[in-house]
């Protein structure tokens, strides 16, 4: 089974809510709400790719500096297994803005077992909510 390296990050804003956002149509486990972040490239860290991710996915900039990692999720699917890497982050430059068609949604910890979540992000939501 292939093992796919993804990155995210719990965007963290002043009132301590956590940003999330729903996969849009016609991507794999459309509809279901997710921690930003994306596939790590050849070649790139986890925090460069998350930081490549954030700027094409939501129009903000962050540092590796303001990356702090966070916890991990391992999880097999029926034709691969995932390894993402979770970072969160508190400081950013911009107003992170939906440039893919996804919905987003600022959550507060205590809220995010209202959203759909693929079954690797599950494991995240205690050891968020707990952390914040």
């Amino acid at each position: 089974m292939k093992t796919i390296l993804v990155s995210a990050v719990a965007l963290i804003d002043a009132d301590g809510r956590v940003l999330l956002a729903q996969r849009p149509e016609g991507k794999y486990l459309a509809g279901l709400w997710e921690f930003p972040g994306g596939k790590v490239e050849q070649g790139e860290t986890p925090e460069a790719a998350l930081i490549r991710e954030l700027h094409e996915e939501l129009g903000i900039d962050t540092w590796k500096s303001c990356l702090a990692p966070l916890t991990f999720a391992s999880h097999s699917y029926d034709d691969f297994h995932l390894l993402m890497p979770v970072f969160a982050c508190r400081r950013w430059q911009g107003t992170p803005v939906a440039r893919e068609g996804q919905t987003l949604a600022w959550v507060r910890p205590d809220r995010l077992r209202d959203y759909p979540m693929p079954p690797a992000d599950l494991p995240l939501i205690p050891i968020l909510r707990d952390w914040l």
